[in-house]
């Protein structure tokens, strides 16, 4: 007797006016108190089509019953199959975006910015040979191996690496899924499958040599979105004595190094950032300036470090502090905290010194962050020259408000 099976009715979506307004806009999410109509339940990562108030095909994207961002839009307009090949032409569509952005003395960049490069909630990074993947949602889980063979066929990784945020690793877990060296189909028939990923990763960045730590590192495994400020900072260190507050693997003490400072100092609270950035000085002892430039580091809260500091040692401050503001609720105290920073930042400052405070805060608008630095500069009773302000690199494309985290602001006393 044969048996008959229906196939799964599409999930189907309505949403408000101003839902509607926003997707043709651009914006990728959709939140849970949008949805006005839904004709069945819907599981992580299946594909749902949201239709207009004139039931017109409007967008399709994945769902994620578990978030407030319940759906994240991939494709809004015409009718479109979200097949192989549709994935193929999207990664070759984000690999074009970054055509001559870099050359072989850049091995490390951003190759995928989730929402900026429509891949809402999935960001890929390139260390050399080895490539990170971090997930920032569940919706992506039950597409991962999809999503691994597309990436596997255009870059071509020697290891792809999985990185899950926190939100994501109980449902990931359920799912077993693991982070660690993801093998495609013919790597888990071989010795590769279950390995270890390696780690540190070298790579470099406008031919300064780096190690990323892929398994256990922050984000990716270094911070690839100051590339630009680092190499801003190159071209204002010589003669210069530089202080690096926050100072994580050294990548600016490097450059500032490199750049010509007559010497460079390191704070930060962890004893494993400052021999990340030791180890990352003695890969670079080919150049004669960083051989030449004496680093100091201290392990120390950079907060309190600069509080008590008593007189101006620095003829130029890097102040660039992880995150201060994770939550809206924190925002206000975020901003107290970036002008008291800065404070203490210009106390520090010798005459004609140059003062560089950034924030990777998205809950602290670039207005509100450059006012706190301004007014800290302005309440010394110093003047002062702002001469530059800078956002996301081009490889890290900020498409919606909310991902517009990163700011930068350039100033120079003038006594």
């Amino acid at each position: 007797m044969q048996t008959r099976t229906t196939a799964k009715t599409r999930l189907r979506l309505r949403v408000t006016a101003a839902a509607e307004s926003a997707l043709r806009g651009g914006h990728p999410w959709l939140f849970s108190e949008s949805i006005r109509e839904q004709n069945r339940e819907g599981a992580a990562g299946e594909l749902a089509v949201v239709y207009d108030r004139k039931d017109r095909f409007l967008a399709i994207g994945l769902f994620d019953p578990d978030s407030p961002i319940r759906m994240r839009a991939l494709h809004v307009g015409k009718p479109a199959t979200l097949d192989r090949e549709w994935w193929r032409a999207r990664l070759r569509a984000t690999i074009a975006r970054r055509t001559g952005l870099f050359d072989d003395q850049t091995t490390g960049y951003r190759c995928i910015h989730g929402e900026g490069d429509g891949w809402p909630g999935l960001v890929l990074d390139r260390y050399g040979s080895v490539f990170v993947l971090k997930l920032y949602s569940a919706a992506w889980l039950p597409r991962l191996m999809e999503i691994r063979e597309v990436i596997g066929a255009e870059f071509k990784p020697e290891q792809l690496v999985l990185r899950l945020s926190r939100n994501i690793q109980q449902a990931a877990g359920a799912s077993g899924i693991k982070e660690g060296f993801l093998a495609n189909e013919e790597e888990a028939k071989s010795s590769k499958a279950g390995a270890e990923p390696e780690s540190p990763v070298p790579f470099l960045e406008t031919g300064l040599k780096f190690e990323a730590d892929v398994v256990h590192g922050q984000k990716t495994g270094f911070f690839l979105d100051q590339r630009e400020n680092r190499r801003r900072v190159e071209s204002l260190a010589s003669g210069r004595r530089v202080l690096n507050a926050f100072s994580f693997s050294g990548a600016f003490s490097l450059y500032a190094a490199r750049g010509g400072a007559t010497s460079v100092t390191d704070i930060d609270i962890s004893p494993r950032a400052l021999e990340s950035a030791r180890r990352n000085f003695a890969l670079n002892q080919a150049h004669s300036n960083v051989v030449r430039c004496p680093r100091e580091a201290v392990q120390a809260d950079a907060f309190d470090w600069l509080a008590g500091a008593i007189r101006p040692r620095f003829d130029l401050v890097i102040l660039d502090p992880p995150s201060l503001a994770k939550r809206e609720a924190e925002r206000a105290g975020a901003i107290r905290a970036y002008s008291r920073l800065a404070q203490s930042g210009v106390r520090v400052l010798r005459p004609s010194g140059i003062l560089v405070a950034a924030s990777c805060s998205a809950h602290v608008s670039a207005d509100e962050f450059f006012h706190a630095v301004r007014h800290a500069a302005t309440k010394s009773g110093r003047q002062f020259e702002e001469f530059a302000t800078t956002h996301h690199p081009p490889d890290h494309p900020a498409a919606i408000p909310e991902a517009q985290y990163l700011k930068c602001a350039y100033l120079k006393a003038k006594d």
